[in-house]
């Protein structure tokens, strides 16, 4: 065991991405998540610009700092609209919801 050394394995993030979305499973799903992580960095902007810890955000809306990590995670958390509401007054914003249309893909 003395002879054991440590070596990490390259890893390169971007490259191992651009690989991977050249399966067109990998790439639809990838893409799909792309509307929840663009809320979660609006999220994550809007606190950061208004200067206000996780902390200060839920005791102006009256919840847990617990609640709004959720709320600016990843996880299956699925927020209310009045959550959001709450969430966006609390540092200073306004909330706008709005559909777009789908991006369809160029036919020949």
């Amino acid at each position: 065991m003395d002879n054991l050394k440590y070596q990490p394995v390259p890893y390169n993030h971007e490259e191992e991405l651009r690989e991977s979305m050249k399966d067109e499973d990998f790439r639809r799903e990838y893409d799909a998540l792309e509307p929840k992580y663009a809320l979660i960095r609006q999220l994550l902007l809007a606190r950061q610009q208004s200067g206000m810890t996780q902390e200060a955000v839920a005791e102006k809306i009256g919840t847990t700092k617990s609640a709004i990590s959720r709320l600016e995670s990843a996880g299956k958390h699925a927020p209310s609209i009045t959550t959001l509401r709450k969430y966006a007054e609390a540092v200073g914003c306004e909330l706008e919801i709005k559909l777009t249309p789908k991006k369809t893909a160029l036919r020949p």
